[in-house]
């Protein structure tokens, strides 16, 4: 992973988006020397993300068999219309 002021980062956007698009580097950009964002590629993007929808989906899952009480949408709508 490589780090870089802010300034440097806007001095030299189109070559760190070059590095990361298809050198894959992973790119911290700092402010006061502290991170504060990253550029990376769109496949280190898209494998977050499906980490991320992997995790929310087991959550959901073990919501739903911890709870006795569960009511789907479509039990509240029918209720909704029965009032």
């Amino acid at each position: 992973m490589t780090f870089i002021s802010a300034t440097d980062a806007r001095a030299n956007f189109q070559d760190l988006v070059n590095r990361a698009e298809y050198r894959g580097e992973r790119i911290v950009i700092q402010r006061h020397g502290k991170p504060v964002v990253a550029i990376i590629g769109l496949d280190d993007l898209k494998l977050l993300e499906a980490i991320e929808d992997a995790i929310d989906s087991a959550e959901l899952r073990r919501a739903v068999a911890e709870n006795d009480g569960f009511t789907t949408l479509e039990e509240i709508i029918a209720k909704r219309g029965d009032e």
